[in-house]
């Protein structure tokens, strides 16, 4: 059972539109940072640092793959998020829209 530390911890992780809107995107497939950058339209080192602090909060998980990271949805141990996870919009049309980066 989570402490109420750390639910206000995940939370407060959630409060930012950028992290909500990565895991909005990530409730769909495993995303690397380039492709993740193309679709909120900002900056590589903007999307890396909220993914560190989706990362630290145990919200997501990394994977190696060659030489990229994709990134993954990780609140299987945090049953509470559910719902708000169930209830985040649907990014599919963004992710369809997207162009293919390639990552540099």
């Amino acid at each position: 059972m989570p402490s109420i530390e750390e639910i206000s911890d995940t939370l407060k992780l959630l409060s930012d539109k950028s992290r909500l809107t990565i895991l909005a995107l990530l409730k769909h497939k495993e995303m690397c940072v380039c492709d993740i950058v193309g679709i909120l339209a900002t900056t590589q080192p903007n999307v890396s640092q909220h993914l560190r602090k989706l990362k630290s909060g145990g919200l997501v998980r990394e994977t190696r793959k060659s030489q990229w990271i994709y990134y993954a949805l990780d609140v299987e141990d945090k049953p509470y998020l559910k719902p708000v996870i169930e209830q985040l919009p649907s990014m599919q049309m963004q992710i369809d829209a997207a162009k293919p980066q390639v990552c540099t």
